[in-house]
């Protein structure tokens, strides 16, 4: 592959491409699923290659699953190139980067693969008979993923760099019903529940049979609790909601193609145009948010992007104030920057874009139960259920499986439907208290959605709860 990949910078260079970079990409992926007892698995395997040349000041991108084609790859990529010189308004600047010569690995201790799909299938289907012992509950689903991908990169400065990525994750969720309603609760995550780069051990740390017939009584309780008033409320986020708000609030408006207008197909643009960038009041002082691709675990965790430049953190959100953005060679040149590690394709067919890696909420100084006894009245909400939020990242609104109500620092009944809804900077600068890093982890989401055609990348949130006050719930 190594040969491959040189050979095929040295003749995109000799049918005049100015720069060129290409990846061969191997991967391997693995779903067990178990819905209401049924068992289902499904696996994959692909290869290819994909490739991306500059010719004349603009971007020419082409693949293919025959590595024993890759010319014909290079001239395709070239005349895509040409033919964007026809509507191009400046060439492409890049910013300079170092020649590489690297290796790179995710640790694990038992690789996911080696799992034996009976031991797999064996803890889901206990999952489903303890959340089945509640007739009320009519649903359930408990899935296990495995991933694992190689990847050969080379470029035109000189650069060849190999990694290998193991991740894995899972979770469990059932819905109660009982009338015309339906109540949710998931574990440790819902929409497929957490994720880490690491091996089975993370499934086996998660537990899932260990938390199997907790949610089903919590699901079936919210059949008949009182529905969450509405009003202005303190609110305190569980992580797994957290996770979440950072993500579509911070996250994605972060990313400097949005800003810049040249992704909005996909979740919108960004509300935080170049004039912000360092004396933007984003957050309270106690904000404090880094782009970090470097932390053993997290599911944004790599040793390279897919432009050859080092993982690395940067600051995002120093004291409130916004100092950073998730850059690519071509687009920090436009804030005067280099490159900070965050171009990422979903496969070899990809070319790619600006992608969060782990976008991380530094902890404060409480303990949780400090944080309870320090709101005297309010709501402390748990796993995300749905939300939605506006092409600039701006106005969002988020629904969550449960609330309990806080009083007088103690926590006296559980609530069902929690809605809360919030500008962005407004929403952060409400941020008051979070809690220590005895409480902080890092959640992984493996389907962040951007680009069109649609890539998915898998991208970590590093956080702990956190309270907000005076916030709009409906």
């Amino acid at each position: 592959m190594e040969e491959v990949v040189k050979n095929t910078i040295d003749f995109a260079k000799l049918k005049g491409a100015s720069y060129a970079d290409c990846r061969i990409v191997e991967r391997r992926e693995e779903d067990v699923s178990v819905v209401d007892g049924r068992v289902s698995l499904s696996s994959k395997e692909d290869l290819g290659i994909g490739v991306r040349v500059i010719v004349d000041g603009s971007w020419g991108f082409a693949s293919s699953s025959r590595i024993d084609e890759v010319e014909n790859v290079v001239l395709d990529a070239i005349s895509i190139a040409k033919a964007s010189c026809l509507v191009k308004k400046e060439d492409i600047i890049f910013s300079e980067e170092d020649t590489i010569v690297a290796s790179y690995k995710t640790q694990h201790k038992i690789n996911p693969f080696d799992v034996s799909l009976e031991k797999k299938v064996g803890m889901l289907l206990v999952c489903d008979s303890l959340m089945s012992k509640n007739p009320k509950i009519k649903r359930k689903e408990g899935s296990i993923y495995s991933f694992f991908e190689k990847k050969f990169f080379a470029n035109s400065n000189g650069s060849f760099i190999t990694q290998e990525i193991i991740y894995c994750g899972g979770g469990i969720t059932c819905n109660a019903v009982e009338k015309n309603e339906v109540q949710t609760r998931s574990y440790p995550n819902n929409f497929g529940g957490d994720f880490q780069t690491s091996g089975f051990e993370f499934i086996e740390k998660l537990d899932l049979p260990g938390n199997a017939e907790r949610i089903a009584d919590e699901a079936v309780e919210l059949l008949s609790s009182e529905k969450c008033p509405s009003g202005n409320w303190t609110i305190i986020l569980d992580e797994a909601q957290l996770a979440l708000q950072l993500h579509e609030s911070i996250g994605h408006p972060i990313e400097l193609d949005r800003v810049l207008g040249e992704e909005a197909a996909y979740a919108g643009e960004s509300f935080l145009t170049l004039d912000k960038l360092n004396n933007f009041k984003f957050g309270s002082p106690i904000v404090n948010v880094y782009q970090d691709a470097t932390i053993p675990g997290g599911l944004g965790t790599f040793g390279y992007d897919d432009e050859g430049v080092p993982a690395q953190r940067t600051p995002i959100i120093k004291d409130g104030i916004f100092v950073g953005y998730l850059t690519s060679r071509k687009t920090a040149p436009v804030i005067g920057k280099k490159s900070n590690g965050c171009m990422r394709a979903d496969g070899w067919n990809r070319i790619p874009l600006i992608r969060m890696t782990n976008i991380n909420l530094e902890p404060g100084n409480l303990g949780f139960d400090e944080l309870i006894a320090g709101t005297d009245d309010g709501f402390f909400l748990e796993t995300n259920k749905c939300w939605s939020i506006d092409n600039k990242r701006l106005n969002f609104q988020f629904a969550t499986e449960r609330a309990i109500r806080i009083k007088n620092g103690k926590f006296c009944g559980v609530y069902k439907n929690p809605v809360y809804t919030g500008i962005t900077p407004e929403f952060w600068a409400s941020c008051d208290a979070i809690c220590n890093k005895d409480y902080w982890h890092i959640y992984g989401l493996p389907n962040c959605g951007k680009g069109q055609p649609a890539q998915r990348m898998f991208v970590g949130h590093g956080v702990s709860p956190a309270r907000f006050r005076n916030v709009r719930m409906l």
